[in-house]
């Protein structure tokens, strides 16, 4: 974690803008948190180089019916901060 005026930040950021593919071939760790979360088909064979070229972590939630706010959650147990409108 990073102190930033007196605000702890995680040093493991996560953009929800970029599609699953992106972030998970970025990190492997994020395809087990998002099996762990109720997207099991992301570990299947061939998944993650098909659907998960298009879609993002939110619209996969949307999608299953996953509470988007547990996901959050989840990765932020994990030291990950979550960024939705991109990062800067």
């Amino acid at each position: 974690m990073i102190e930033k005026r007196g605000v702890r930040m995680s040093n493991r950021a996560l953009d929800f803008t970029k599609t699953v593919y992106e972030l998970c071939s970025q990190n492997p760790e994020i395809a087990e948190i998002l099996r762990e979360c109720g997207f099991s088909e992301i570990t299947r064979p061939g998944m993650l180089h098909t659907a998960g070229r298009f879609m993002t972590i939110p619209k996969g939630a949307k999608m299953k019916g996953i509470d988007l706010e547990a996901v959050k959650r989840a990765f932020a147990e994990r030291g990950y901060a979550i960024a939705e409108g991109g990062l800067t």
